[in-house]
C-alpha cells in the first residue's frame, strides 16, 4: 500500500487548523470532510496521490477505498455506490476519462442520488502522459456540471460544494484539476469532518434502466437538470468578479493565477471574473461583465473551452464587447502557460511595452550549466533485463509494439526496445494488426498492472482470429510508475490485506493462448530461449518476465552488497554502457560502478563477457 506523509494529518487534523498539502492532499481531504463513503481510483500521473492519501487511513476515518482493474470499473463501483445513496468519488488522470467514458455518457441519464465527484486531473505540457487533452470538453458531452479550483484551500473546499450540487441535481460532477494544482503545495484550512450516510438501493425501473423508452424521458430529465445548474452557476461563489479595471479579463482554474500574477507584474488596471463553475457557464454574471467593458481577455490553458462559450453568449445577446481569444493573444493551446506568456499576451492587448525584463541572466545561465536529467530505468530495473534479453535472444529486428507503464523507458537508447507506443493496453490490438499488416515479427510489451487494465480482450480476439505475435508481459507485482499501487497480480488488496492472487499466466491460458512461458528475466538463458520458442510458435504466444521491482526488493531485503568493475580484466568493449545502460555504471574512471546508485542486483556481472564485473569486497 502506498505511503504518504500527510494522510495522519488528513485523518487527525482538526477544524480551524491550517495544514501545509499538497493540491491533491486537499482534495482527498475535501473528500473527508464531504463525507465520502467510496472512493475508487485507477493510479495515474497526476491523480495518484488523492486516493493514496486515503487508503492509508481508510479503515481510520471509515472509507471504502478501492484500486479498480481500470477507470471505467472505478467509475462503476462509485456509481453503484452513490445509486445506493452514499456520497463518493472516482479520480483518474486525463487519458483515464476515456477508458470510462462508455459509462460516463450515460450516467447524467441515471443520476445519483448519493452525491458523486469525478475527479480529473488534467497534464497541460504533457509531464507524464501521452496526450493534452482537454477533459472540459467531456461535461459539455455528458451534459454534467464541472468546477475547476485554482489553489488547493479552493481544492478542498470546492469538493464539499461539488456533493452540494451533485445531491440537488441528482447528478455526477465532473471535477477538473491540472497538474500544477495537484502537485502544488499550500496552506489549506481544515473543516469539519463529514458523517457517511445509510446506503439504501431504491428500486426505479424507468429511472435506472436505461433501455430506449426510458433513456428518450431520461435525456429530456438530464436537460432540464442542466437549465437548474445554470441557474445555480450564476449565484456560485466561486464565479466571481475582482478588481473595477479599465479592461476585463475572463479566466479559470490555473490560468487565474498566472492572470493575477501577470496583472501585478506589469501593472494592468483589469477586472477579472474567475469562473470556478465552468459548466455551464454562468450566462447572467458573464453578460454583465462583458457589457462592462469594450475588450474583454479570455484566458485558459490549452483549449479554446471558455472562449467559446463567452463568444457565443456574445454573438445570442447581440452584445459589441470586443472579445480576444487565443488567436488574437497568441496565446498557445498546447503546454502550460507561464506568467510571462500571459504577462506579454496582456501587454499586447493594451498596445503598450510591459515594462518588465523576464530574463535573469544568472538563471538562465544557470539552468544551461545543469546536466540534463532525462527519464531512465532505475537501477537494478528487471526490466532492463528482460529488454536485454529480448535483444540477445535475435529478435532485434522485429517490430516492436509497447505500452503504458515505467518500461516505455525501454524505448530510448540503448535499449531501443520500442516502435509504437498509443494508450494503455493497446499493445495487443496493435500487435495483432501490425503483424497482419506486414507479416513480420511482432513483440508487443505491456506490463502487469496493464495487463490486467486493458489488454485482456485484445489477447482474447488475438486468439480468437489467428493472429500471430509475441507478447512479453512485464510482471515486477505492482503498478511501479504511480507509487507502487497493488493490482490483482499483486496478491494485495487496496489496503494491503492479502488478497486472492490472479495470475497472469491463468489468464492467458484462460483467454485460450496455447503457449505460455513464465520466467525470471535475470536467469537470460532461460529467457532467451523462452522468446525464439515463443517466436516459432505459429499464433499467439504469451512469455511473461517475472521478478520483483527492484525498489521494493530492496526495501524487503534491506540493502545489498555493491559490484565492481575489475580493471585489471575489463578490455573497454563498453557493452555494459552501450547495450545494457545501467544508470549505475559510468565512463568516468573505466567504466566504474557507481556505489551509491548501484543496488547490488548482478545482471551486469552475467552481461559482462570478460567475467570483470563481480561483488564489492570479493575482487580476491
Amino acid at each position: 500500500m502506498p505511503k504518504l506523509a500527510n494522510s495522519k494529518v488528513l485523518a487527525e487534523g482538526k477544524p480551524g487548523s491550517k495544514q501545509l498539502l499538497l493540491g491533491n492532499e486537499a482534495i482527498a481531504r475535501g473528500l473527508i470532510e464531504g463525507g465520502v463513503s467510496v472512493a475508487t481510483t485507477y493510479p495515474g500521473t497526476p491523480a495518484s496521490e488523492i486516493v493514496d492519501s486515503l487508503a492509508a487511513i481508510a479503515e481510520e476515518v471509515g472509507i471504502y477505498v478501492e484500486y479498480s482493474t481500470n477507470e471505467k470499473v472505478a467509475l462503476e463501483v462509485a456509481a453503484g455506490a452513490s445509486l445506493s445513496g452514499l456520497r463518493s468519488s472516482t479520480s483518474m488522470k486525463m487519458v483515464g476519462l476515456n477508458v470510462a467514458a462508455d459509462a460516463l455518457m450515460t450516467l447524467g441519464y441515471l443520476g445519483v442520488r448519493g452525491g458523486m465527484v469525478i475527479i480529473t486531473a488534467d497534464d497541460p505540457n504533457c509531464h507524464s502522459s501521452q496526450n493534452e487533452q482537454d477533459n472540459r470538453y467531456y461535461a459539455l458531452m455528458a451534459n454534467i456540471p464541472c468546477l475547476e479550483p485554482s489553489d488547493p484551500q479552493e481544492a478542498k473546499d470546492m469538493v464539499l460544494d461539488a456533493y452540494r450540487i451533485s445531491e440537488e441535481l441528482e447528478l455526477p460532477i465532473l471535477y477538473r484539476s491540472v497538474t500544477r494544482l495537484s502537485h502544488s503545495r499550500r496552506p489549506v484550512v481544515f473543516g469539519e469532518v463529514g458523517r457517511p450516510r445509510k446506503a439504501e438501493f431504491k428500486k426505479d425501473y424507468e429511472r435506472f434502466v436505461m433501455v430506449p423508452s426510458n433513456a428518450r424521458v431520461r435525456h429530456v430529465a438530464l436537460l432540464e437538470k442542466m437549465e437548474s445548474a445554470k441557474r445555480i452557476s450564476d449565484t456560485s461563489s466561486y464565479n466571481k468578479r475582482l478588481g473595477d479595471g479599465e479592461f476585463g479579463i475572463i479566466t479559470s482554474g490555473n490560468a487565474f493565477n498566472y492572470v493575477m500574477d501577470a496583472i501585478g507584474a506589469i501593472g494592468a488596471d483589469a477586472s477579472v471574473l474567475k469562473i470556478g463553475m465552468i459548466h455551464p457557464l454562468p450566462e447572467r454574471r458573464v453578460l454583465e461583465f462583458l457589457a462592462d467593458y469594450e475588450t474583454v481577455l479570455v484566458i485558459e490553458e490549452l483549449e479554446p473551452f471558455l472562449e467559446m462559450g463567452i463568444r457565443a453568449l456574445a454573438n445570442k445577446h447581440s452584445l459589441g464587447t470586443k472579445i480576444l481569444g487565443k488567436e488574437e493573444l497568441r496565446l498557445p493551446r498546447h503546454g502550460e502557460l507561464s506568467i510571462k506568456q500571459v504577462a506579454l499576451a496582456i501587454s499586447k492587448a493594451l498596445g503598450r511595452d510591459p515594462g518588465v525584463k523576464f530574463e535573469n541572466p544568472e538563471i538562465s545561465k544557470l539552468i544551461l550549466e545543469i546536466p540534463a536529467r532525462p527519464p531512465i530505468l532505475c537501477p537494478g530495473c528487471p526490466h532492463r533485463a528482460s529488454f536485454y534479453a529480448i535483444k540477445a535472444s535475435g529478435i532485434g529486428d522485429a517490430i516492436f509494439i509497447t505500452d503504458i507503464g515505467c518500461y516505455a523507458l525501454g524505448s530510448l537508447p540503448p535499449l531501443s526496445v520500442g516502435d509504437v507506443l498509443l494508450c494503455m493496453g493497446a499493445s495487443a490490438g496493435l500487435s495483432a494488426g501490425v503483424s497482419k499488416a506486414t507479416g513480420k515479427p511482432v513483440v508487443g510489451i505491456v506490463g502487469d498492472s496493464t495487463f490486467f487494465h486493458a489488454s485482456i480482450p485484445a489477447l482474447i480476439n488475438a486468439v480468437y482470429n489467428h493472429h500471430r505475435f509475441v507478447y512479453v508481459v512485464l510482471d515486477n507485482m505492482t503498478t511501479a510508475m504511480t507509487n507502487f499501487q497493488p493490482h490483482p497480480g499483486s496478491g494485495l488488496d487496496s489496503l494491503g490485506r492479502p488478497s486472492k492472487r490472479i495470475l497472469i499466466e491463468d489468464v492467458a491460458r484462460g483467454c485460450g493462448v496455447e503457449l505460455v512461458r513464465v520466467i525470471d528475466p535475470f536467469d537470460l538463458k532461460s529467457a532467451v530461449g523462452a522468446l525464439k520458442e515463443a517466436l516459432a510458435f505459429k499464433g499467439p504466444s504469451v512469455v511473461i518476465f517475472r521478478r520483483e521491482c527492484a525498489i521494493l526488493e530492496a526495501k524487503r531485503a534491506g540493502g545489498r552488497p555493491s559490484y565492481v568493475i575489475d580493471e585489471a580484466k575489463c578490455t573497454r568493449c563498453l557493452l555494459c554502457i552501450n547495450r545494457f545502460g545501467c544508470p549505475a555504471i559510468m565512463l568516468e574512471k573505466g567504466p566504474s560502478i557507481d556505489p551509491s546508485l548501484c543496488n547490488g542486483c548482478g545482471f551486469c556481472a552475467k552481461v559482462c563477457p570478460q567475467g570483470a564485473i563481480g561483488v564489492l569486497g570479493d575482487e580476491d
